[in-house]
């Protein structure tokens, strides 16, 4: 069996992607790099918002003209698999396997369902279905926990991923030694709300850390850099905020949604905390850890938000003063309570105060982003960049960095970077050493290898 997977949606999506890829190929599956060389492929979706179900439906629009032309098996797992919406995709498009999220461990005998596929045996049991670790990577993902136990009333989470199950500490530090052992350096925390871990159901687990002890056990590992996503306000505690502060390998990065800056709105959105209380926990953050870098996510034009809700949302935005956000368009979705029971606003309202969101947001990211001008950063390079004699990266505070190449630095790594510019979403450096001189360049790229990055116009 040739097998290709496409993703779509989250990291969350990404790793669960990685864990069926493991299944498959302890079936005796070759992963191969695209559709015209497989003969069974698996979309991974997402159903958050529309536009990815849009994506769905085009591409298994393509798939369903192959099939017609050739012998080609395809299966659809993840989030919108789980929803009626998504199994009359299924059904119109023809597609023949069928995976929710909370079935990724049966993919072989969702295959061997199949005509095409009968008699695949797994070669051997995945050992507490940890997957095994991405081959020369230096990043990696490590799911701690699984579905929500909130009910924002515009996410469908809760229907496609269940209720909350916290992953055993043991299980996640046997995975995290497998990362550290294939020389990954910077792990990311995944969970739809990481800041429950540990209490499934309101309730304390017994033997389960809390998450901000659980960040001290991981940092304590070996690993150089921990991150995590993504956090509900309302399970925010200060002592997480203390644990990274105290936890030298957690970076001091938080991505705290906070979709609203409108209590009317949050009410509505069934968000459990007020603004007063999202900005208490800012100030917890910047009391441990003052130049923490400070991303969010908000969601513009929920139904019934009017423009002095909606000014409340950019008064608290310079309040905050984030570094990034992520801005979205509501897009209702069946099935959530939003979608039954409030009406949508107009599209050209939301599509104005999105701009105008966007517009506070490119001033802070480049008055943020400026603090770092001529200060020497760690980087980790993960490989070329857009332009030839150039290599990519991000620093410690998720900042995205591109730097020349140099000697003694010319692939993915860990590195040391001066910042010689910056726009709003993007820094520009050099490469240095540990005195802090610049590292050479490349020979035969010379001295004008600095043109190469260019800081882009501000778009």
């Amino acid at each position: 069996m040739r097998a290709h997977m496409i993703t779509y949606g989250c990291q969350m999506n990404e790793y669960d992607s990685h864990l069926v890829q493991s299944q498959l190929v302890s079936l005796g599956a070759d992963m191969v790099d695209s559709v015209d060389e497989a003969d069974f492929v698996l979309v991974n979706t997402c159903a958050v918002r529309g536009k990815p179900v849009d994506k769905v439906r085009s591409l298994l629009g393509e798939l369903r003209r192959q099939k017609a032309l050739r012998p080609l098996v395809v299966g659809m797992m993840g989030c919108l698999a789980q929803l009626e919406e998504g199994q009359q995709i299924a059904r119109k498009f023809e597609v023949d396997v069928l995976l929710g999220p909370g079935s990724l461990l049966d993919i072989g005998q969702a295959l061997e369902s199949h005509e095409r596929f009968w008699g695949l045996q797994f070669k051997e049991e995945l050992h507490d279905h940890i997957p095994p670790p991405p081959v020369g990577k230096l990043q990696a993902h490590l799911t701690i926990m699984r579905g929500c136990d909130h009910h924002c009333t515009y996410c469908i989470v809760p229907t496609t991923r269940g209720p909350q199950v916290s992953r055993h500490p043991d299980q996640i530090l046997r995975e995290l030694d497998s990362l550290l052992e294939a020389g990954v350096k910077e792990v990311t925390l995944l969970g739809q709300n990481v800041n429950a871990y540990g209490f499934d159901a309101g309730a304390k687990l017994a033997g389960y850390p809390s998450f901000a002890d659980l960040l001290r056990m991981v940092g304590r590992s070996g690993v150089q850099r921990v991150k995590f996503t993504t956090s509900h306000p309302m399970n925010f505690t200060e002592d997480v905020a203390a644990a990274m502060a105290e936890t030298p390998a957690v970076c001091q990065f938080v991505h705290l949604p906070v979709q609203s800056g409108s209590d009317r709105v949050l009410r509505r959105m069934a968000r459990e905390y007020s603004r007063e209380k999202y900005l208490s926990h800012i100030a917890e953050i910047k009391k441990h850890m003052p130049d923490a870098v400070l991303a969010t996510d908000i969601i513009v034009g929920f139904p019934g938000e009017t423009e002095e809700d909606f000014q409340d949302t950019l008064s608290l935005y310079d309040e905050v003063g984030y570094d990034s956000a992520y801005m979205f368009i509501y897009s209702p979705r069946p099935g959530t309570p939003s979608y039954k029971h409030f009406q949508d606003l107009p599209r050209d309202v939301k599509t104005e105060r999105l701009q105008r969101l966007i517009v506070k947001q490119k001033e802070w990211s480049a008055r943020r982003n400026a603090r770092f001008q001529g200060t020497v950063q760690e980087v980790l390079l993960r490989g070329d960049a857009y332009s030839e004699g150039s290599l990519e990266g991000h620093t410690r505070g998720n900042h995205p960095i591109v730097v020349p190449k140099a000697l003694g630095a010319l692939s993915a790594g860990l590195y040391h970077a001066r910042v010689t510019a910056t726009t709003p979403h993007m820094l520009y450096g050099e490469l240095v050493d540990a005195s802090g001189e610049p590292l050479p360049l490349l020979p035969h790229l010379g001295p004008e290898a600095a043109a190469l990055v260019t800081p882009l116009p501000m778009m």
